[in-house]
């Protein structure tokens, strides 16, 4: 409620979807990390709040929580656009043929914007590296926001949220079943590599260490998660409990050194595009058919692993748009909490992992972070 309306406005409720979702995700996690010898029970609704907790964030309606994103309309829709590194606010002029002073960026790009078409927009926008997202028409009328009123909800332990793994079509997207094993039966014995940043990722490898995993977290040392630049509290929520290790990538001795930190885990989980790791000659199913590789690949992404969707940027909240996780008043559609497509997907990537690792195969797991925004929707798009 604190976290999504308009800030001079009343608090807006959940789009329909969300909130059973959620639900059905943690539960999801607690029944399989049981399984695993270490229940981990967890509250999904809090988990999305926690980053804003930290911050000190609340709700900017067509802005999101943490300021960087923007929803903005064209002449056929509403878009989203992220201008969170410098680099984005230097594309401008090749992108839309402006250069905005700078105390006026997002007002030069929202009258740029104004007169063209959402997907001109967004595919020149994708062409150069940009995130920016248009904001989907569903297929029916959507329902409105839930009533903006407290739910009384059970306290847990735990560091933060939880995953859904849903394997006959659900939440998760299945790269390919790429050999067999045998299910492990205890998740202390897990060792998991977690090759990720920022959060979707480091939420679901802190959810494995609840659940009694070795997580090993892998930074380069020129390019760290740039989550070190934000809240420490926050930082050390996801990170804390885990070993950290700095490589000098893409070195040669630092790719020799992670090819053997991946031979040696359970689980990797990474959230970069496919080109950042193809570079490095490191390929995830390719390690995965070997008799020592990994048994599970996590693939966090904005828009997806493969084809062209490959190579589109996004971060949680123009991932959500793109996904349709919005809600909506008279006045139009607002951003729905913090960056939420990233606790999603943490959480759903967490269960995930645990439910694959009670199977006998090994998985690749595709996890777009607009296409896991997509299915807490509650409604046909």
């Amino acid at each position: 409620m604190a976290l999504t309306g308009r800030p001079d406005g009343p608090p807006l409720g959940p789009p329909p979807g969300l909130v059973p979702g959620l639900d059905a995700v943690a539960e999801r996690l607690e029944r399989h990390t049981t399984t695993l010898g270490s229940p981990v029970v967890i509250d999904p609704l809090a988990v999305l709040v926690e980053r804003a907790s930290a911050q000190g964030l609340t709700r900017g309606g067509t802005t999101s929580c943490g300021g960087s994103t923007r929803l903005l309309p064209t002449a056929d829709g509403w878009i989203a656009v992220a201008l969170a590194r410098p680099d984005d606010v230097e594309l401008l002029p090749a992108w839309l043929g402006i250069a905005p002073p700078p105390d006026d960026v997002w007002a030069a790009v929202a009258r740029a914007v104004a007169p063209r078409t959402a997907p001109e927009v967004v595919a020149q926008g994708r062409l150069l590296g940009l995130p920016v997202a248009r904001l989907p028409e569903p297929t029916q009328p959507p329902e409105p926001p839930e009533p903006a009123t407290p739910r009384t909800r059970k306290r847990v332990r735990g560091v933060a949220g939880s995953g859904g793994w849903v394997s006959s079509g659900g939440w998760v997207s299945s790269g390919g079943w790429v050999g067999s094993g045998k299910g492990v039966t205890a998740m202390r014995d897990v060792v998991v590599v977690d090759l990720s940043s920022l959060w979707a990722g480091p939420l679901c490898g802190a959810l494995l260490v609840e659940a009694g995993a070795h997580v090993l977290k892998v930074e380069s040392a020129g390019r760290p998660d740039g989550a070190r630049l934000g809240s420490p509290a926050f930082f050390d929520r996801l990170n804390g409990a885990k070993q950290s290790v700095l490589l000098d990538l893409p070195s040669a001795d630092g790719v020799a050194e992670l090819r053997r930190l991946i031979s040696t885990a359970d689980v990797v989980i990474e959230a970069s595009r496919p080109r950042a790791l193809q570079q490095m000659g490191i390929d995830a199913q390719e390690l995965m058919a070997g008799e020592d590789g990994p048994r599970v690949w996590a693939s966090i992404t904005a828009h997806g692993r493969t084809g062209e969707r490959g190579s589109w940027v996004g971060f949680g909240d123009d991932a959500a748009v793109a996904g349709g996780l919005v809600v909506s008043d008279g006045e139009g559609p607002c951003f729905c909490a913090d960056a939420v497509a990233d606790p999603i997907t943490g959480m759903v990537a967490a269960a995930a992992i645990a439910e694959a690792l009670t199977t006998d195969e090994r998985a690749l797991l595709d996890l777009p972070l607009s296409a896991t925004a997509a299915r807490f929707t509650g409604r046909e798009r």
